[in-house]
């Protein structure tokens, strides 16, 4: 499972997809610039969200 932390509070959330329950998984997208952003998705195909963030940054991930 992914778990995304923010490195200044310790807030911590796990994600599922709304349609199958799945938990979603830690991935990146390349964008046409050449920069990634991080992401999360369902591994079901169903969609991507960009990551949570908390304290005006990204959430780190850690997989448990």
């Amino acid at each position: 499972m992914a778990t995304y932390e923010c490195s200044k509070c310790g807030m911590s959330v796990n994600a599922t997809c709304a349609k199958c329950n799945a938990q979603l998984v830690n991935d990146t997208l390349k964008l046409d610039d050449g920069s990634k952003v991080q992401i999360s998705k369902c591994p079901n195909n169903h969609g991507k969200i960009k990551s949570p963030l908390c304290c005006g940054q990204d959430m780190t991930c850690s997989v448990n």
